[in-house]
Protein backbone atom coordinates (compact mmCIF):
# COMPACT_ATOMS: atom_id res chain seq x y z
CA UNK A 1 0.00 0.00 0.00
CA UNK A 2 3.14 2.44 0.74
CA UNK A 3 4.74 2.05 -1.82
CA UNK A 4 1.53 2.16 -4.15
CA UNK A 5 0.81 4.75 -2.92
CA UNK A 6 4.45 6.62 -2.95
CA UNK A 7 4.37 5.91 -6.63
CA UNK A 8 1.04 8.36 -7.54
CA UNK A 9 3.21 11.57 -8.61
CA UNK A 10 4.91 9.02 -11.32
CA UNK A 11 1.79 7.80 -12.16
CA UNK A 12 0.26 11.47 -12.84
CA UNK A 13 3.49 12.21 -14.39
CA UNK A 14 2.70 9.00 -16.75
CA UNK A 15 -0.93 10.16 -17.17
CA UNK A 16 -0.09 13.78 -18.43
CA UNK A 17 2.52 12.39 -21.02
CA UNK A 18 0.52 9.31 -22.18
CA UNK A 19 -2.98 10.19 -22.02
CA UNK A 20 -3.72 13.97 -21.95
CA UNK A 21 -4.39 14.32 -25.83
CA UNK A 22 -7.17 11.39 -25.25
CA UNK A 23 -9.06 13.36 -22.16
CA UNK A 24 -8.90 16.30 -24.27
CA UNK A 25 -10.51 14.87 -27.40
CA UNK A 26 -13.10 13.41 -25.26
CA UNK A 27 -13.76 16.38 -23.50
CA UNK A 28 -14.64 17.87 -26.70
CA UNK A 29 -17.21 15.66 -27.51
CA UNK A 30 -18.73 16.80 -24.52
CA UNK A 31 -18.42 19.97 -24.94
CA UNK A 32 -20.63 19.60 -28.47
CA UNK A 33 -22.61 17.34 -26.56
CA UNK A 34 -23.70 19.98 -23.88
CA UNK A 35 -25.31 17.51 -21.66
CA UNK A 36 -27.99 19.20 -18.94
CA UNK A 37 -27.03 16.90 -16.62
CA UNK A 38 -23.90 14.34 -15.85
CA UNK A 39 -24.71 10.60 -14.35
CA UNK A 40 -21.52 8.83 -12.23
CA UNK A 41 -21.78 5.67 -11.88
CA UNK A 42 -19.20 3.53 -9.48
CA UNK A 43 -18.67 1.93 -5.97
CA UNK A 44 -16.07 2.37 -2.47
CA UNK A 45 -12.76 4.24 -3.49
CA UNK A 46 -14.58 4.45 -7.47
CA UNK A 47 -17.32 6.38 -5.91
CA UNK A 48 -15.78 8.84 -3.67
CA UNK A 49 -13.60 9.63 -6.79
CA UNK A 50 -16.69 10.45 -8.69
CA UNK A 51 -17.72 12.61 -5.82
CA UNK A 52 -14.97 14.54 -6.36
CA UNK A 53 -15.67 14.83 -9.83
CA UNK A 54 -19.36 15.69 -9.38
CA UNK A 55 -18.39 18.52 -6.99
CA UNK A 56 -15.51 20.28 -9.56
CA UNK A 57 -17.96 19.42 -12.48
CA UNK A 58 -20.71 21.48 -10.94
CA UNK A 59 -18.40 23.95 -9.69
CA UNK A 60 -16.45 24.64 -12.68
CA UNK A 61 -19.12 24.04 -15.42
CA UNK A 62 -22.08 24.72 -13.43
CA UNK A 63 -23.70 21.09 -14.87
CA UNK A 64 -25.29 19.07 -12.44
CA UNK A 65 -24.31 15.59 -11.38
CA UNK A 66 -25.96 12.84 -10.02
CA UNK A 67 -24.79 9.68 -8.95
CA UNK A 68 -26.43 6.80 -9.90
CA UNK A 69 -27.50 4.00 -7.66
CA UNK A 70 -26.83 0.70 -9.93
CA UNK A 71 -30.49 -1.54 -8.70
CA UNK A 72 -32.50 1.17 -10.31
CA UNK A 73 -30.69 -0.10 -13.95
CA UNK A 74 -29.65 -3.60 -12.56
CA UNK A 75 -32.30 -5.03 -10.89
CA UNK A 76 -35.41 -2.37 -11.04
CA UNK A 77 -34.58 -1.90 -15.33
CA UNK A 78 -36.25 1.65 -14.39
CA UNK A 79 -36.73 3.63 -17.83
CA UNK A 80 -34.55 6.23 -17.44
CA UNK A 81 -34.44 9.13 -19.72
CA UNK A 82 -30.88 9.81 -20.30
CA UNK A 83 -30.87 10.85 -24.26
CA UNK A 84 -28.35 13.33 -24.37
CA UNK A 85 -26.79 12.99 -21.04
CA UNK A 86 -23.41 11.60 -20.45
CA UNK A 87 -22.94 8.89 -17.85
CA UNK A 88 -19.49 8.00 -16.43
CA UNK A 89 -18.34 4.99 -14.64
CA UNK A 90 -15.27 5.23 -12.57
CA UNK A 91 -13.27 1.86 -11.74
CA UNK A 92 -10.43 0.46 -11.00
CA UNK A 93 -10.55 -3.10 -12.31
CA UNK A 94 -13.80 -2.33 -14.53
CA UNK A 95 -15.13 -5.87 -13.85
CA UNK A 96 -18.05 -5.57 -11.75
CA UNK A 97 -20.97 -6.97 -13.62
CA UNK A 98 -23.48 -4.15 -12.26
CA UNK A 99 -21.31 -1.60 -13.12
CA UNK A 100 -20.72 -3.03 -16.58
CA UNK A 101 -24.56 -3.84 -17.26
CA UNK A 102 -25.33 -0.17 -16.10
CA UNK A 103 -23.15 1.35 -18.52
CA UNK A 104 -24.39 -0.75 -21.51
CA UNK A 105 -28.23 -0.15 -20.42
CA UNK A 106 -27.24 3.91 -20.18
CA UNK A 107 -25.81 3.87 -23.57
CA UNK A 108 -27.96 1.69 -24.86
CA UNK A 109 -31.18 4.51 -24.05
CA UNK A 110 -29.43 7.22 -25.83
CA UNK A 111 -26.68 8.40 -23.17
CA UNK A 112 -23.09 9.20 -23.98
CA UNK A 113 -20.66 6.76 -21.57
CA UNK A 114 -17.48 7.34 -20.94
CA UNK A 115 -15.43 4.78 -18.55
CA UNK A 116 -12.44 6.18 -16.29
CA UNK A 117 -10.74 2.96 -15.81
CA UNK A 118 -7.57 1.73 -14.64
CA UNK A 119 -7.43 -1.92 -15.85
CA UNK A 120 -6.80 -2.24 -19.82
CA UNK A 121 -9.18 -3.86 -21.87
CA UNK A 122 -11.44 -4.43 -19.35
CA UNK A 123 -15.49 -4.89 -19.45
CA UNK A 124 -16.04 -1.70 -18.67
CA UNK A 125 -14.23 -0.31 -21.33
CA UNK A 126 -15.65 -2.40 -23.99
CA UNK A 127 -19.08 -1.15 -22.59
CA UNK A 128 -18.68 2.78 -23.29
CA UNK A 129 -18.41 4.52 -26.07
CA UNK A 130 -15.23 6.26 -24.80
CA UNK A 131 -12.69 5.28 -22.41
CA UNK A 132 -9.87 7.24 -20.77
CA UNK A 133 -6.84 4.89 -18.92
CA UNK A 134 -5.75 6.20 -15.40
CA UNK A 135 -2.66 5.10 -16.43
CA UNK A 136 -2.22 3.49 -12.50
CA UNK A 137 -0.26 0.39 -13.48
CA UNK A 138 -0.96 -3.08 -11.61
CA UNK A 139 -2.60 -2.42 -8.16
CA UNK A 140 -1.31 -5.19 -5.87
CA UNK A 141 -2.64 -4.29 -2.54
CA UNK A 142 -6.24 -4.28 -2.15
CA UNK A 143 -6.53 -0.70 -1.04
CA UNK A 144 -6.58 1.03 -3.66
CA UNK A 145 -4.68 4.31 -3.63
CA UNK A 146 -2.25 5.29 -6.77
CA UNK A 147 -5.57 4.29 -8.89
CA UNK A 148 -7.67 6.34 -6.77
CA UNK A 149 -5.17 9.55 -7.28
CA UNK A 150 -5.06 8.65 -10.87
CA UNK A 151 -9.08 9.09 -11.18
CA UNK A 152 -8.63 12.37 -9.42
CA UNK A 153 -6.26 13.74 -11.63
CA UNK A 154 -8.36 12.60 -14.97
CA UNK A 155 -11.16 13.57 -13.79
CA UNK A 156 -9.77 17.29 -13.13
CA UNK A 157 -8.03 17.19 -16.58
CA UNK A 158 -11.47 16.29 -18.13
CA UNK A 159 -13.13 19.06 -16.52
CA UNK A 160 -10.41 21.38 -17.30
CA UNK A 161 -10.22 20.66 -20.80
CA UNK A 162 -14.27 20.37 -20.90
CA UNK A 163 -14.08 24.08 -19.55
CA UNK A 164 -10.67 24.78 -21.33
CA UNK A 165 -10.01 26.56 -18.15
CA UNK A 166 -5.87 27.55 -18.41
CA UNK A 167 -5.46 27.98 -15.13
CA UNK A 168 -6.17 24.53 -13.81
CA UNK A 169 -5.07 23.19 -17.08
CA UNK A 170 -1.42 24.29 -16.14
CA UNK A 171 -1.66 23.86 -12.21
CA UNK A 172 -2.46 20.12 -13.32
CA UNK A 173 1.39 19.87 -14.49
CA UNK A 174 2.69 20.87 -11.36
CA UNK A 175 1.06 18.27 -9.65
CA UNK A 176 3.71 15.17 -9.99
CA UNK A 177 6.04 17.35 -7.59
CA UNK A 178 3.09 18.57 -5.41
CA UNK A 179 2.28 15.11 -4.76
CA UNK A 180 5.79 14.38 -3.86
CA UNK A 181 5.61 16.97 -1.40
CA UNK A 182 2.19 16.01 0.07
CA UNK A 183 4.08 12.36 0.46
CA UNK A 184 6.37 13.72 2.52
CA UNK A 185 4.63 15.54 5.08
CA UNK A 186 5.13 14.82 8.77
CA UNK A 187 1.46 12.91 9.72
CA UNK A 188 3.03 11.16 12.50
CA UNK A 189 1.08 12.69 15.17
CA UNK A 190 -2.34 11.00 13.70
CA UNK A 191 -0.83 7.82 14.22
CA UNK A 192 0.27 8.24 17.83
CA UNK A 193 -3.35 9.27 18.84
CA UNK A 194 -4.97 7.49 16.65
CA UNK A 195 -3.08 3.93 17.35
CA UNK A 196 -5.55 2.67 19.54
CA UNK A 197 -8.69 4.49 18.29
CA UNK A 198 -12.04 2.62 17.92
CA UNK A 199 -14.43 4.87 16.46
CA UNK A 200 -13.65 8.03 14.19
CA UNK A 201 -14.96 10.91 12.58
CA UNK A 202 -13.89 12.19 9.47
CA UNK A 203 -15.19 15.51 8.30
CA UNK A 204 -15.21 17.17 5.02
CA UNK A 205 -16.78 19.57 2.75
CA UNK A 206 -16.91 20.88 -1.09
CA UNK A 207 -14.56 18.80 -3.03
CA UNK A 208 -13.00 18.06 0.21
CA UNK A 209 -15.69 16.27 1.35
CA UNK A 210 -14.72 12.91 -0.97
CA UNK A 211 -10.75 12.74 0.61
CA UNK A 212 -13.11 12.62 3.98
CA UNK A 213 -14.97 9.60 2.54
CA UNK A 214 -12.03 8.07 1.38
CA UNK A 215 -10.31 8.20 4.70
CA UNK A 216 -13.46 6.94 6.15
CA UNK A 217 -13.47 3.73 4.05
CA UNK A 218 -9.55 3.28 4.36
CA UNK A 219 -9.38 3.52 7.94
CA UNK A 220 -12.00 0.69 8.08
CA UNK A 221 -10.64 -1.62 5.76
CA UNK A 222 -6.70 -1.46 6.76
CA UNK A 223 -6.97 -0.37 10.33
CA UNK A 224 -10.73 -1.89 11.41
CA UNK A 225 -11.82 1.30 12.62
CA UNK A 226 -15.11 2.14 12.87
CA UNK A 227 -14.95 5.63 10.82
CA UNK A 228 -17.68 7.80 9.50
CA UNK A 229 -17.27 10.73 6.95
CA UNK A 230 -19.89 13.59 7.59
CA UNK A 231 -20.07 16.70 5.80
CA UNK A 232 -19.02 19.61 8.65
CA UNK A 233 -22.78 21.29 7.65
CA UNK A 234 -24.39 17.96 8.46
CA UNK A 235 -22.45 16.73 11.67
CA UNK A 236 -24.97 19.70 13.47
CA UNK A 237 -27.97 17.88 12.19
CA UNK A 238 -27.34 14.51 14.19
CA UNK A 239 -24.18 12.96 14.46
CA UNK A 240 -22.57 15.36 16.79
CA UNK A 241 -24.79 14.00 19.66
CA UNK A 242 -22.27 10.85 19.48
CA UNK A 243 -19.31 13.23 20.58
CA UNK A 244 -18.32 13.64 23.96
CA UNK A 245 -15.00 14.10 25.65
CA UNK A 246 -12.50 11.96 23.94
CA UNK A 247 -13.94 11.25 20.69
CA UNK A 248 -11.65 11.46 18.15
CA UNK A 249 -12.16 13.35 14.83
CA UNK A 250 -10.03 14.02 11.58
CA UNK A 251 -11.04 17.44 10.05
CA UNK A 252 -10.06 18.23 6.24
CA UNK A 253 -9.92 22.10 5.98
CA UNK A 254 -8.09 22.84 2.77
CA UNK A 255 -8.42 26.17 1.12
CA UNK A 256 -11.84 27.32 0.14
CA UNK A 257 -15.15 28.85 0.90
CA UNK A 258 -15.83 26.35 3.06
CA UNK A 259 -12.39 26.48 5.07
CA UNK A 260 -14.02 28.99 7.55
CA UNK A 261 -16.92 26.82 9.04
CA UNK A 262 -14.65 23.56 8.91
CA UNK A 263 -12.07 25.57 11.42
CA UNK A 264 -14.84 26.74 13.24
CA UNK A 265 -16.32 23.24 13.49
CA UNK A 266 -12.61 22.01 15.28
CA UNK A 267 -13.02 24.73 17.92
CA UNK A 268 -16.39 23.73 19.07
CA UNK A 269 -15.81 20.25 19.39
CA UNK A 270 -12.43 20.68 20.95
CA UNK A 271 -14.38 22.57 23.15
CA UNK A 272 -16.68 20.23 23.63
CA UNK A 273 -13.44 17.88 24.90
CA UNK A 274 -13.08 16.02 21.49
CA UNK A 275 -9.24 14.95 20.23
CA UNK A 276 -9.41 16.97 17.11
CA UNK A 277 -6.94 16.33 14.28
CA UNK A 278 -7.47 19.29 12.19
CA UNK A 279 -5.79 19.39 8.98
CA UNK A 280 -5.05 22.48 7.49
CA UNK A 281 -2.82 24.44 5.25
CA UNK A 282 0.45 26.00 6.76
CA UNK A 283 -1.34 29.32 7.30
CA UNK A 284 -3.60 28.19 9.96
CA UNK A 285 -1.56 28.13 13.67
CA UNK A 286 -3.75 26.17 14.64
CA UNK A 287 -3.59 23.34 12.69
CA UNK A 288 -1.96 19.75 14.29
CA UNK A 289 -1.44 18.51 10.66
CA UNK A 290 -0.24 20.46 7.49
CA UNK A 291 -2.23 20.30 4.23
CA UNK A 292 -0.14 21.08 1.37
CA UNK A 293 -1.70 23.30 -1.39
CA UNK A 294 -1.61 23.16 -5.22
CA UNK A 295 -1.31 25.12 -7.90
CA UNK A 296 -5.37 25.03 -7.91
CA UNK A 297 -7.38 24.98 -5.10
CA UNK A 298 -9.47 22.26 -7.06
CA UNK A 299 -6.38 20.24 -7.07
CA UNK A 300 -5.90 20.42 -3.03
CA UNK A 301 -7.49 17.41 -2.49
CA UNK A 302 -5.00 14.99 -4.15
CA UNK A 303 -2.60 16.34 -1.96
CA UNK A 304 -4.22 15.92 1.04
CA UNK A 305 -5.44 12.58 0.05
CA UNK A 306 -1.52 11.83 -1.18
CA UNK A 307 -0.99 12.85 2.97
CA UNK A 308 -3.14 10.56 4.28
CA UNK A 309 -2.28 7.36 2.39
CA UNK A 310 1.57 7.72 4.14
CA UNK A 311 -0.08 8.03 7.20
CA UNK A 312 -2.80 5.80 6.57
CA UNK A 313 -0.13 2.67 5.70
CA UNK A 314 1.81 3.26 9.01
CA UNK A 315 -1.24 3.63 11.60
CA UNK A 316 -2.34 0.27 10.00
CA UNK A 317 1.00 -1.21 10.67
CA UNK A 318 0.94 0.34 14.21
CA UNK A 319 -2.39 -1.39 14.98
CA UNK A 320 -0.56 -4.43 14.22
CA UNK A 321 -2.11 -4.79 10.56
CA UNK A 322 -1.57 -5.52 7.48
CA UNK A 323 -2.46 -2.81 5.21
CA UNK A 324 -1.80 -4.88 1.76
CA UNK A 325 -4.68 -7.87 2.84
CA UNK A 326 -7.30 -6.79 4.67
CA UNK A 327 -9.45 -9.79 6.29
CA UNK A 328 -12.41 -10.56 4.35
CA UNK A 329 -11.54 -8.61 1.30
CA UNK A 330 -10.26 -9.03 -2.44
CA UNK A 331 -8.51 -6.77 -4.99
CA UNK A 332 -11.27 -7.56 -7.61
CA UNK A 333 -15.01 -6.93 -5.81
CA UNK A 334 -18.05 -8.34 -8.06
CA UNK A 335 -21.72 -7.14 -7.68
CA UNK A 336 -24.59 -7.55 -9.38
Amino acid sequence: MLAEALASATVVQTQLERCDARIAEVAEHLRRLAPQVALTVARGSSDHAASYFAYLTMQQLGLPVASLPMSVVTLQNSPLQVRGQVALGFSQSGQSPDLVNSLQTLRERGATSVALVNAEDSPLERACQYSLPLCAGPELSVAATKSFIATLSASARLVAHWQQDPALLEAGLALPGQLREAAAQDWSLAIEQLRDCQRLMVIGRGAGFAVAQEAALKFKETSAIQAEAFSSAEVRHGPMALIDAHYPLLVLAPRGVEQAGLLQLAEDMRQRGAKVLLAAPADIPQRNLTLSSAAHPGLDPLLATQSFYVMAAGLAEARGMDPDQPRHLSKVTRTH
